[in-house]
């Protein structure tokens, strides 16, 4: 099956909202098994949006539509549907109804016009009750082709297709597609890919795609198979062997992130930690507080950007940042040691470094980056060399002390 997705609404052709239905669209109808070759965004424009839809089902047996299913004259998606399938519209007393009761429980006084979203085809159609919203979404199926109509918001798109289209789809797919994650942090996307290029390479069913983002790597491995426990079983040994390559940098599967697996190691561990960050500027510390519960481990973080602020609340010599400047790794040993020796946490993280554009030496380049670890009265630091512009080194350096300080850890427990 060959996939579309258009994205109905001037408000995203003008740029005024980023189109995420799109990017969470074609990630669901991948794992499907379903093939999206074209994705368009089309105005409230009547005749336009007829040729948009015209022309993708002529080159595509669905269509998934988001947006224009409002009540204003502008709403014209089901319309121009319904004309390609020469459906007739009729009023739906159940969704009509939904929509009263969802106005009475906002508290809010239902126009006449809102009656045009409990329009249905009347013969080849099926509708989507919206839980969320007012409005109903439809799928059309005719002659081999499929039509799905989603409401714009995400909060309504998202559990309509999750609950009501996935479901659909999934009858019509004789194979299941399924894809597992491995997260690999440290390695960048060349190097990791040189490390697993022969798997890839051979690669037949299961499939593996790398993908880059800001300071890690990610492996998807997808199998095809007649059910989810057989494309698990053909997927395990791929991935086995994958980890085995790569060893302690995948630091996690599935869909999570660096912060959220330090975040519950430490709480695991019940190891307390404090950071004290320059170059990064409270990003590590950011990241560390997304995490629900958080503040049982995390006793504090230190922005200490000056000289001045490294020495009096750290307690980093003077004689030192004057033999070593401030971007040292004996200045992020000694910045570790302090954050964590004054808030009394077993832990303390640094970071120091030139984030650019300037500030360089010939000796000290932009995007050499010191990471200090202080843990159980023992100091690691670590040097890297990053390239990007400011905020890419800084996010990489805040990436690469959260790595830093998992792998430690990890190797504790």
């Amino acid at each position: 099956m060959k996939a579309e997705i258009i994205a109905v609404g001037t408000e995203i052709l003008l740029g005024d909202i980023v189109n995420t239905n799109a990017q969470y669209l074609s990630k669901e109808l991948a794992q499907l098994g379903i093939e999206v070759y074209f994705q368009s965004v089309v105005g409230d424009n009547p005749q336009r949006l007829k040729d948009t839809i015209f022309q993708a089902f002529s080159r595509a047996d669905l269509i998934v539509t988001t947006g224009g299913l409002g009540p204003t004259e502008d709403d014209l998606t089901k319309e121009t549907a319904a004309a390609y399938f020469g459906e007739e519209l009729v009023l739906d007393e159940r969704a009509l109804a939904r929509i009263e009761r969802f106005f009475q429980q906002t508290g809010r006084k239902m126009t006449e016009n809102n009656r045009k979203q409990a329009l249905v085809p009347k013969e080849h159609g099926k509708v989507l009750y919206n839980e969320n919203g007012t409005a109903p979404g439809i799928i059309m199926e005719k002659n081999g082709k499929i039509i799905v109509m989603l409401p714009g918001p995400p909060k309504e798109t998202i559990p309509m297709f999750e609950e009501q289209v996935k479901p659909f789809l999934q009858q019509k797919q004789e194979y299941t597609f399924v894809s597992e994650i491995l997260r690999v942090a440290s390695v960048g996307e060349s190097a990791m890919e040189t490390l697993v290029k022969d798997l890839i390479d051979s690669q037949t069913n299961p499939t593996i795609a790398p993908y880059a983002k800001m300071g890690e790597a990610i492996l998807r491995i997808t199998a095809k198979a007649k059910s989810e426990a057989e494309a698990k079983e053909l997927i395990a040994p791929v991935k086995a062997a994958l980890r085995q390559r790569l060893g302690n940098a995948v630091y996690a599967e599935g869909e999570t992130n660096m912060q959220t697996v330090v975040a519950q190691l430490l709480l695991e561990q019940k190891k307390t930690i404090a950071v004290a960050e320059s170059c990064t500027g409270g990003l590590v510390t950011s990241a560390l507080v997304e995490y629900p519960g958080i503040s049982e481990v995390l006793l504090e973080g230190c922005v200490t950007y000056s000289n001045d602020a490294k020495m009096r609340r750290l307690g980093v010599k003077a004689e030192t940042l004057e033999a070593y400047t401030a971007v040292s790794k004996e200045v992020a040993a000694e910045m570790a040691e302090g954050i964590a020796k004054s808030s009394g946490a077993e832990i303390g993280l640094s970071t120091t470094g030139i984030a650019g554009p300037d500030g360089a030496t010939a000796e000290k380049p932009v995007g050499l980056v010191y990471i200090g670890l202080y843990d159980a009265g023992k100091t690691t630091v670590m040097e890297y060399h990053y390239t990007g512009k400011r905020n890419q080194i800084r996010e990489r350096a805040a990436m690469y002390a959260l790595d830093a300080l998992r792998k430690a850890l990890q190797h504790e427990s």
